[in-house]
């Protein structure tokens, strides 16, 4: 099972990614656990310089921005597979 977490306070743009990750889920149908992290202290463990941030199976793949739904699914397949 991949392991996702969606670092960030809340706010839209996390919101926003939130959703991009619900959807390439859905589109793979694959089963993930999704934890959304809104923490500052947590946050910060991942060494990231802006939010949101898109943390799959251990690894920051993206930070401070949203990436696209392909580069989503990308790295979905990529975790799916390890």
């Amino acid at each position: 099972m991949v392991n996702v977490k969606v670092l960030g306070p809340g706010c839209p743009n996390c919101q926003r990614l939130a959703q991009v990750v619900y959807d390439v889920l859905e589109e793979l149908e694959l089963e993930a656990s999704i934890e959304k992290v809104t923490k500052y202290p947590e946050i910060l463990k991942y060494n990231i310089l802006a939010t949101p941030g898109l943390v799959i199976n251990g690894k920051v793949v993206s930070a401070g921005r949203i990436p696209s739904k392909a580069e989503v699914r990308t790295w979905l397949q990529a975790a799916a597979k390890a």
